[in-house]
């Protein structure tokens, strides 16, 4: 008992600090709401200082609080705030557009290629990123190896549309796209930033064909999933110098430049 208060005080702590008091306060109460099966509003607005607009989070057994604490509490995106002027980043399993919001707040010469599969999370992904006007690329997809139609894996546990996972079959609801297509669809020739969460379709994407739009790629920023995911990973950059850095669970490979 005693640890667990503990740790849920140096959680309330760690939300004060990112979000303001107010915040923080609305976050426990909501916890103590849940905890105690009391009735509670669908979705809470929050406005961290990291984010130029407030952002909508749903509640009731969602997993949004769980990434708005990673991104906007931990900050695990800070290992890429040192990217000079990046004029183009493609969030690749974007969710409900934290981590776009938190890119198009850090860097405010930005345009966002945000790529998301789940209808769910792409509406209030939507909701979020709307502020940020023609600033924002919003496509309902998945990245993949091909443009083909693919069918959509959601976890089998309550608060994880996180961890929702695309997969060929046959009666696939979900368009495919793959690298080249959506560097076309961009309109640039340059990403500077490749932001990628895809739970386990980097192997797709990272297989032999990579080899025609790595070129076209500055900076990475990437959650591996797996020991295979890493393997084939790295295998595409071996004809790449770069500078490798970890930050929590993010593989960071900065000023790719082909040896």
């Amino acid at each position: 008992m005693l640890q667990t208060i503990i740790r849920k005080t140096k959680t309330l702590r760690a939300w004060r600090g990112a979000v303001g008091m107010q915040t923080a306060t609305a976050y426990a109460a909501y916890r103590v709401a849940e905890t105690l099966r009391l009735p509670q509003p669908a979705t809470m607005k929050i406005k961290p200082p990291r984010a130029a607009h407030a952002l909508s989070a749903r509640l009731h057994g969602s997993s949004d609080l769980d990434v708005f604490y990673q991104i906007f509490v931990q900050d695990e995106y800070s290992c890429v705030r040192g990217i000079r002027s990046p004029h183009l980043i493609f969030d690749l399993g974007a969710n409900v557009g934290y981590s776009s919001a938190y890119f198009l707040s850090a860097f405010p010469s930005t345009t966002i290629v945000a790529v998301e599969p789940d209808p769910t999370n792409i509406e209030v992904c939507r909701l979020n990123l709307a502020p940020y006007g023609a600033r924002v690329q919003l496509v309902h997809g998945a990245v993949w190896s091909s443009t083909s139609k693919l069918a959509l894996s959601r976890p089998t546990s309550h608060n994880h549309e996180w961890a929702t996972q695309v997969r060929e079959g046959v009666g696939g609801t979900v368009q495919g796209w793959d690298m080249p297509s959506l560097i076309d669809l961009s309109g640039r020739e340059q990403i500077d930033l490749l932001k990628v969460d895809i739970e386990g379709s980097e192997v797709n994407v990272f297989g032999p064909d990579s080899a025609s739009w790595l070129p076209k790629v500055r900076n990475i920023c990437i959650e591996l999933h797996g020991a295979h995911c890493e393997e084939v990973f790295f295998r595409a950059l071996q004809g790449f110098d770069y500078e490798l850095s970890r930050s929590g669970e993010l593989t960071v490979c900065s000023n790719l430049r082909p040896k």
